[in-house]
Formats: C-alpha cells, structure tokens, sequence
C-alpha cells in the first residue's frame, strides 16, 4: 500500500522568525493601502481566511480577487525577501531527518496540506532545503479551500489515495480536524503554541513532543494493517 504523510509546514516542518509575519503586513498594505495594525488568528488558519478575517479587524470588505492580489503580493515577498527568511528563520529540529527517514521507506508519497499559497509553501520549504521529497502536485494549499477538512480531502483526492493509506503531522487542533474529518490518522507534534495535552485533547492519534526522534515517528507514520479509529 502506498502510504501518503501530508505535512503541514509553519511550526510542524519550520519556524519563520517573525519574517513571515512582517512580509503579511507588507503584502496587506499592497493590496487595501492600509497598514496592518493586527492580524487575526493564524494557527492553523488558511490564508484567505486570515486575510478575510484581518481585513475585517480593519473595516473592510473584501471578495475573492482582494484576496488573489493579496497572494500574488505575499509571494513576492516571500521571493524578494527569501534570505531574510533563510537568516532569521530555521528549520525545526528533526524536520530535515524526518523527511529523508519517510522518503527512504518503501511506498511512501509526501507532500503538503498547508494554509499557505503554494507558491508561499514551496518557497518556504526551499529555502530551508526541506523541498527535495514533497511532491507539491499532491498537495493542497490555502487558495484551494478555506478549511483543513477540505484541503486534505482535495490532497486524497489528487493522490488516489484512500485515507486508510494516509497519515497527517501537524501542530494544531486544526491540523488534527482536518485529518480526522477525513478517517486519516493524525501525528501531532508540539512544536507550535498548542500543548502535548491540547493535541491530544483535539484526538490526535499519536503526540511527540517534537520531529527529533525519527525513529519513533518512522514507526507511527505506518499506516500497514491499520485503519484509522476515526474513519
């Protein structure tokens, strides 16, 4: 059976540093001419919805060509300010190791279910050299769909792959609805803002505390003869 482990990116794979907040607010004035005095909520988030949401904290209404201006801008940040990312981000411990140990297991497919634009993610992933494994075509991504439901449901569907045969790892509740509303099996890592126990609160099938030990996390992403408890 070909297993697919979609990953999540922002706190489950790497950490921004801040950058990728500040190239937000610099894409968000690009796009409705006002400063960004705050941003709505953001873990686990999709793109268009935080841009929806944070347009909306400063009075404004927006459809869905605001919001494509606004990717288009985001990605040419992320693109313009590529070393800054590289400088003052990083790669989160055992990402790296992570990827290679499920690329060297037979049968396994990996590729993103992310709230970032495409584009977005593939830079992100790029220029911490965590990109040479994902098969992006697979994957599904923030102006997909607003929810994570249906963002692993479009990365299935894209794979022909049954949710029996896929494995989730993300660092938010949101992350873990998005598998379970699909029957996938969940690995949460608290790597992000939310706790061990709120992971496993939110019914995440396994919970580590970060990507570090391969390992154990080669072992839960085996999905052979198991079907998940929440199908």
């Amino acid at each position: 059976m070909v297993r697919l482990v979609l990953w999540d990116i922002d706190h489950t794979l790497i950490s921004t540093g801040g950058v990728g907040r500040e190239l937000s607010a610099t894409a968000f004035q690009r796009t409705t001419g006002l400063p960004m005095r705050e941003q709505a909520k953001i873990d686990g988030i999709t793109e268009p919805v935080i841009f929806r949401e944070t347009a909306r904290l400063h009075g404004l209404a927006t459809d869905r060509g605001d919001f494509e201006r606004f990717a288009e801008a985001l990605a040419e940040e992320h693109m313009k300010h590529s070393a800054e990312l590289r400088e003052r981000g990083h790669a989160l411990p055992g990402s790296a190791a992570a990827l290679d140990a499920l690329a060297s297991s037979p049968g396994v497919v990996q590729t993103v279910v992310s709230g970032n634009i495409r584009r977005v993610s593939e830079i992100k992933l790029g220029v911490f050299g965590l990109d040479r494994h994902i098969v992006s075509e697979l994957g599904a991504y923030g102006e997909d769909a607003d929810e994570r439901p249906e963002l692993v449901r479009l990365s299935l569907a894209r794979a022909r792959c049954s949710p029996s045969g896929a494995v989730l790892i993300g660092d938010t509740p949101a992350d873990v609805e998005g598998g379970l509303a699909n029957g996938v099996r969940v690995i949460a890592v608290a790597t992000g803002r939310s706790t061990e126990e709120e992971l496993r609160a939110a019914g995440a099938d396994v919970v580590l505390a970060d990507l570090r030990n391969t390992t154990a996390l080669v072992r839960a992403t085996d999905v052979r003869g198991r079907t998940s408890p929440h199908a």
